[in-house]
């Protein structure tokens, strides 16, 4: 299983490559508490040029308008399946590399053609032909000719020298890009490495969320009286809490009527003994009175009368006698002294307490079975600590792991090999472009001397030394051009056709994920075996898992776990078989059994509701002692009246008369302090115990027996349904522990399928291998080499035939031909 990955690695590093298609998908559960901690890669997954970047891009619109025909799957595969049997199919193969076949044939006819054309073309000079006889023909157009020639050749040199710069770049981009695969190398080893190193960290950290698992649910099984018990309370609460609270009230209520009746009953009879002295006294005062009237002052006026004004005032110094005839309340106190008889409040706190004690009820009856799911849970966790430990996951990445040293160690052994290739690759290409450059120089300076020392007023005999030096600057390049273009070509064409089928048959097809496709052709491979992969891991060839779909997974930072299938040859399922589990833990909470016994109130206290019902203090005549509480317990107001009997006896003459009357009067404030007083104290607190009985009394009986049909709904539907509260609220506890494993077996599942052992470095390091080191560090520079020096060394050829038209119009002549301005009559020159 380790071949696999390994392959995928030292396949990349060798140069080959396969991308990714559609991985299955996986999703996570939605409700994850766990979540393993993420591991940080230093290899970045992208790579790019740079500015350079868009001189890479014309190669590839170059290349394409070479070859734009698609990628050839069919023909790589039959080529594959043919080269077993020896037998290929060149047609397709040729009509696939017309383009660069093509191009490599014009390559070839001009390394061919170029060293017999210059062979010729100097054999011709030495023989005064092709402008090798220093004598010039002047024509009319010949100036204009001049300028034509001058900056054509410009145009051209300024092309070569624009290929010059991209061999120049391109070379050093060859050179400072393998001096950083060193580097690069060894971010893609210590990524790898950091795989092998937190897979078992990972396998750990799995482990220790059971112990979180575990904790949790020994902390609801610790917990039961208040998880479960205080599930069942809620659920009964409502429907009995209420109930309780109205008899609780009702309760209150019966202590209030029993205060009441017994302050109005005592108010009662104090209003009777009250009454009854104060009538006492008023008769007294009253005689008094009479006595001090019957002064024979009283018969002389004006005197006289102011007496008969008291005398007849008399009549108005009586008591309230229906205070003595208020009806007494006996009965009714004792019916609600024998209804509290009965301790209705404690009947009420027994009920509240009953419901409260529930919790603790329910803890104390499961004791044994809270043991021995806790043995269940400690048993799982040995289960699961040895499956993991038997994971292949392991297995096959200490395997990996001598793929990945053994790799490493032929990298580093090589790479100063090819480093020390690249140099000499590098010094060849800074020859060449030295050399394309020097041979653009000669133009630049034959175009430069020429301009410069051109005379327009010499002759073709009497040119300039600096014009004629740019003559010979120029065919000093044309030489140059005809000495070396050919093999300058030969390195073009060489590279032209390695760079562009590498570009087109692997780099590109590896960006496009096409060549992949051509991977998992089934038998393709291996002529027994459908699905390589499939055969190589689990030999089963018709189970589809293709190079696509691995590197794919890869890609996606999913585990080797599920990327590899390895569920064919180790199910984790099967091990961690979550319903075998949970089975043992709902087993030992099937025999979770809970009884409760709530009481409410019972026959005495419904009887003590329904006897103070029929107490009869909804039917008492409130209005009768409301009546009398508003009333004056005497005829007169007292103290009014003593302070009016007082005047009249300050208006008699001073005497007996006079002073016997005043002291009368005094004795009726006395009155009013001692009797009156008392007596409207106890009209309002006889008030105030009416006002409590009417209202308790008010609707009674229709509040006691809502309250006991309420009661009878309560005990109703405990009794009806505290089996199947007791039942739902077991199964909801069940459901929660049970969960939490659940939870925890199908998160196990999802990170070893999904998160465990990310083999999302070796598509990376397979990245690094194909499409850096191969296509950016090497296939991509080499392109833009071939471009660049191709181009340049193409336009050799117009190069130095405008240099050679033109050096006749710079260099001195050794004869000419002269025309006067009206005939074309050809004089010879004196020196000729």
């Amino acid at each position: 299983m380790a071949l696999v990955l390994g392959s995928l690695l030292l396949l990349g590093l060798c140069g080959n490559s396969f991308s990714g298609g559609q991985p299955s998908s996986t999703d996570a559960p939605k409700a994850w508490n766990y979540e393993l901690p993420a591991t940080n890669y230093e290899t970045q997954d992208s790579h790019t040029a740079g500015p350079i970047g868009i001189l890479f891009e014309l190669v590839h619109i170059f290349l394409y308008v070479v070859q734009p025909r698609d990628f050839p799957e069919d023909t790589l595969r039959k080529v594959i399946q043919k080269a077993r049997e020896s037998k290929i199919d060149y047609d397709k193969i040729i009509y696939y590399e017309a383009g660069i076949i093509l191009c490599s044939v014009l390559g070839l006819l001009f390394i061919i053609l170029m060293p017999l054309v210059g062979y010729f073309f100097c054999m011709c000079r030495c023989c005064n032909k092709c402008g090798g006889e220093m004598h010039q023909r002047q024509k009319e157009n010949g100036l204009f000719l001049r300028k034509c020639f001058a900056i054509s050749l410009l145009v051209i040199c300024i092309i070569i020298s624009i290929g010059i710069f991209c061999g120049f770049v391109a070379n050093h981009q060859v050179r400072t890009r393998i001096k950083r695969s060193r580097k690069l190398a060894d971010s893609n080893f210590k990524d790898l490495r950091t795989l092998l190193n937190e897979t078992p960290e990972q396998i750990k950290y799995i482990l220790a969320q059971y112990n979180t698992t575990k904790d949790k649910a020994f902390s609801d099984l610790n917990s039961i009286n208040s998880v479960l018990g205080g599930g069942i309370l809620d659920r009964l609460r409502p429907n009995i809490i209420p109930v309780l609270d109205e008899i609780k009230s009702m309760a209150t209520a019966i202590k209030e009527t029993k205060e009441a009746l017994e302050n109005m009953n005592s108010t009662l009879k104090s209003l009777h003994q009250q009454s009854t002295q104060l009538s006492s006294s008023l008769t007294s005062v009253k005689t008094s009175l009479r006595a001090s009237l019957n002064d024979p002052l009283c018969s002389v006026r004006p005197s006289s009368e102011t007496c008969n004004s008291i005398r007849l005032s008399l009549s108005q110094l009586n008591s309230n006698p229906e205070l003595r005839q208020l009806p007494s309340v006996d009965a009714e106190l004792d019916k609600v002294n024998n209804v509290l008889r009965t301790d209705l409040d404690g009947l009420v706190q027994q009920g509240y307490q009953s419901l409260n004690d529930i919790p603790d009820r329910v803890q104390s009856q499961t004791k044994t079975v809270v043991a021995g799911i806790k043995r269940v849970l400690n048993s799982i966790g040995s289960d699961i600590h040895n499956v993991t430990q038997h994971l292949p996951i392991q297995d096959i990445l200490s395997e990996f792991s001598v793929y990945v040293n053994n790799t490493e160690s032929y990298i580093h052994r090589n790479l100063p090999t090819l480093e020390e290739y690249d140099s000499y690759w590098w010094l060849g290409g800074l020859v060449i472009c030295s050399l394309l450059t020097l041979i653009v120089i000669f133009y630049y300076l034959g175009l430069l001397c020429g301009v410069c020392g051109y005379d327009r007023h010499a002759t073709p005999t009497t040119r300039g030394c600096v014009s004629n030096t740019g003559g010979v600057f120029l065919m000093v390049g044309v030489g140059l051009s005809f000495l070396f273009c050919w093999i300058l070509m030969i390195i073009v064409v060489l590279t032209f056709v390695f760079g562009a089928n590498v570009e087109k048959l692997i780099c590109e097809p590896y960006t496009s994920k096409e060549l992949f496709r051509v991977l998992d052709t089934p038998y393709l491979l291996n002529e027994d075996w459908e699905y390589y992969l499939s055969g190589k891991l689990f030999n089963k060839s018709e189970m589809k898992l293709t190079f696509q779909q691995v590197y794919s997974d890869c890609k996606k930072n999913r585990g080797t776990y599920g990327t590899l299938h390895l569920e064919n040859s180790f199910d984790i399922s099967d091990y961690l078989n979550i319903n075998e589990h949970t089975a043992s833990i709902s087993s030992e909470l099937e025999s979770l059994k809970v009884n409760l016994n709530i009481f409410l109130l019972g026959a005495a206290g419904r009887k003590s509701l329904q006897d103070f019902a029929a107490c009869g203090i909804d039917r008492m005549n409130y209005d009768t002692y409301l009546a009398q509480t508003g009333k004056s317990p005497a005829g007169v107001n007292l103290l009014s009246f003593a302070y009016d009997l007082e005047a009249k006896a300050n208006s008699l003459p001073p005497g007996n008369l006079r002073n016997s009357l005043k002291r009368d009067a005094q004795t009726i404030k006395t009155i009013h302090q001692q009797r009156v007083l008392p007596i409207e104290q106890s009209l309002s607190t006889l008030y105030q115990s009416v006002k409590i009985l009417q209202r308790t009394g008010n609707g009674l009986l229709e509040r006691v027996n809502r309250i006991l049909a309420s009661l009878d709904f309560a005990q109703n539907f405990i009794t009806n349904n505290i089996s199947s509260v007791i039942i739902e609220e077991t199964k909801k506890y069940r459901k929660t522990i049970i969960g939490y494993f659940e939870h925890y077996m199908q998160w196990i599942e999802f990170s070893i399928s999904e998160k465990v052992a990310s083999c999302k470095p070796v598509a990376t390091a397979l990245d690094t291998a194909v499409d850096v080191f191969l296509c950016s560090y090497i296939i991509d520079p080499l392109n833009l080499f071939w471009f660049g020096i191709g181009k340049a060394t193409v336009f050799l050829l117009p190069a130095l035939i405008f240099a050679v038209k033109l050096a006749k119009y710079y260099r001195r002549m050794d004869s000419e031909d002269v025309y006067d301005d009206v005939e074309t009559i050809p004089m010879k020159n004196p020196s000729h």
